[in-house]
């Protein structure tokens, strides 16, 4: 209930605040991706300051400031200079108080102690040095994240950024690919929202919008295989997903759910579109797959359960997957 309602404050401050820039722009800049990251940094500050369940009222001396704590853990890193998770949480501190130059130094340290070998700090790093420009994305920046991408191939940071130095640089096509995976990935829906319109706006030669029929085009009966059963828990996630046989990449329309309430019938329809105007209803034939995410991520990883059909949608509208083959 915590998290809930942390989550629900954090969403209510980017949807009042930065969301109404980024309209504004009408596009996906530094600047209003800026805006949302301090929205939500801020909106974080002050629920942990004045929002804890159970917490009496603070004292004017009973706790430090959050620059009184930074500065601490600064002081502690100069007699600890090989911590690496001391530096990655100074780097985060010192963004969460908008001195970007610090948490570079910061993201800096990390990424020479692991030697590169870190996708996620070399993109934080990549971030930092973003948001402390504002105005453009600096070419170090930009190799940040496609190194990131290099050794991380799904991290979400890496992605959204990557997407927006190819597009700054006038790569619509990889920034729509980079964004048609990211939405893959699954992100938080008023994201979803956003990248879809961004990746209609990039794919300008994009096939002519589909109207929605407002029903379901299939229905999916998902059930685990014998082998299957022995290996997957209750709580895994099953994704479902509808593709184009022809270019399976990226899905047409998903749906999520949870491997407990397998067996189950699953209907996918033109409102589980991941991109508007290419929806289930406007392909002749389907290929269904059903996935148990061994490890929760949206991309298949070895060790997954799955199970495929390609179904055309003239002859039938309902097939049965049975989850019996594991990824490589």
């Amino acid at each position: 209930m915590l998290y809930a309602l942390l989550g629900t404050m954090l969403l209510a401050a980017v949807l009042v605040i930065a969301l109404p820039l980024y309209k504004k722009e009408r596009r996906l800049s530094v600047k209003s991706t800026s805006a949302i990251v301090i929205v939500l940094l801020v909106s974080i500050s002050v629920y942990s300051q004045i929002g804890t369940p159970g917490a009496g009222a603070p004292q004017p001396d009973a706790m430090p400031g959050v620059e009184e704590m930074v500065n601490s853990l600064a002081l502690r890193l100069q007699q600890n200079p090989d911590d690496l998770p001391g530096w990655k949480m100074l780097g985060r501190s010192y963004l969460q108080i908008r001195n970007f130059q610090a948490a570079m130094t910061a993201f800096e340290r990390a990424v020479e102690i692991e030697g590169g070998r870190n996708g996620q700090t070399l993109a934080d790093l990549g971030e930092v040095i973003l948001l402390g420009d504002e105005q453009r994305m600096s070419a170090r920046a930009s190799e940040l994240f496609d190194n990131a991408l290099a050794i991380a191939p799904n991290n979400q940071k890496a992605l959204f950024y990557a997407g927006m130095a190819a597009v700054q640089r006038g790569d619509k096509e990889t920034g729509a690919q980079l964004w048609e995976k990211l939405l893959a990935s699954s992100p938080p829906q008023r994201i979803q929202d956003i990248l879809r319109q961004q990746i209609a706006e990039l794919r300008g030669t994009a096939p002519p919008v589909v109207e929605p029929t407002g029903g379901d085009v299939v229905t999916v009966r998902v059930s685990l295989g014998e082998s299957a059963i022995s290996e997957v828990q209750a709580d895994s996630t099953v994704f479902i997903i509808a593709r184009d046989p022809a270019q399976p990449s990226p899905p047409i329309a998903a749906v999520r759910r949870r491997a407990a309430e397998l067996p189950a019938y699953v209907a996918i329809g033109d409102a589980d579109a991941m991109i508007p105007g290419r929806v289930p209803s406007g392909f002749a034939q389907l290929e269904i797959v059903a996935r148990v995410s061994m490890s929760g991520q949206p991309i298949a990883q070895s060790g997954d359960w799955f199970g495929q059909q390609i179904i055309s949608t003239a002859e039938s509208s309902e097939v049965s997957i049975i989850i019996n083959e594991q990824v490589p």
